[in-house]
């Protein structure tokens, strides 16, 4: 049987995936809620684009700061021929403890002038957004992970007046929280404490299919690593859009 002759077809080019905005994010390896929560944002021409950086599943501050030097090579596997508006880097514990100019500089040696956030550096620019000065924290981390972050909020000018962890040094079992628990840690925190806003750390719980339920129960703006990075991510990128039904942060256009 011969083979028909190959015939060169015509084509176009149009703008494809991420038309608005090219969003990258470099997810940690044993994550296994950010890029699923990230689909619910749902917003047409903004797309996301995952890198994963090697980590180890026990979570102590050594095991947070060695990814210092792994994340070069993880904004790397990002290409730089897709021009992205924004990279963001998904782990709030070790942001935290490497420190966020440490992070930028590692990804913008690869993507030199992109803007870049992640989930510590952005929960600072959401609370400011929302006008909260006092904040209780929730964690799954154990108490050595968990006081730089408090310390962090301190450091940037906000009042931290509770703080509650699930005492979780696992970060498959902390993926494995049910929303439920993590609502009922939010309702301990913020029971009897001087507080205008809560923030839920760490990419891994997940926040963003329940909080406007437990915003309205608890009255006041609730805010996951996550839902915090999305909307720095967003924002960085000149993506302004309200989004309903995600809480009262998608809410807030205000630039950061």
């Amino acid at each position: 049987m011969t083979v028909p002759d190959l015939v060169q077809l015509p084509f176009d080019t149009d703008d494809g995936f991420g038309s608005r905005a090219r969003i990258g994010l470099i997810v940690l390896e044993s994550d296994q809620t950010i890029e699923a929560e990230a689909r619910m944002l749902d917003l047409p021409g903004v797309d996301f684009y995952h890198s994963r950086i090697p980590n180890s599943l026990e979570v102590t501050s050594e095991t947070l700061t060695d990814m210092e030097q792994r994340l070069p090579a993880a904004a790397a596997l990002l290409p730089r021929e897709f021009d992205f508006d924004v990279i963001g880097y998904g782990c709030t514990s070790a942001a935290t403890l490497i420190g966020a100019d440490r992070v930028t500089a590692a990804i913008q040696g690869e993507h030199p002038g992109v803007p870049c956030t992640n989930p510590i550096t952005a929960a600072v620019a959401a609370l400011r957004a929302l006008d909260a000065r006092r904040v209780a924290v929730v964690t799954p981390y154990t108490a050595e992970v968990t006081a730089p972050v408090a310390r962090r909020f301190a450091d940037e000018g906000l009042c931290v007046t509770a703080v509650g962890s699930f005492l979780e040094s696992n970060d498959f079992t902390v993926a494995r929280i049910s929303p439920r628990s993590i609502a009922g840690g939010v309702r301990t925190v913020v029971r009897g404490a001087d507080c205008d806003a809560v923030f839920v750390s760490c990419t891994s719980l997940r926040l963003l299919a329940s909080v406007m339920e437990l915003e309205s129960e608890v009255g006041m703006p609730v805010v996951s690593s996550n839902m915090a990075l999305f909307w720095h991510l967003l924002r960085l990128a000149g993506i302004a859009d309200g989004i309903d039904g995600l809480g009262r942060l998608f809410t807030c256009r205000r630039a950061p």
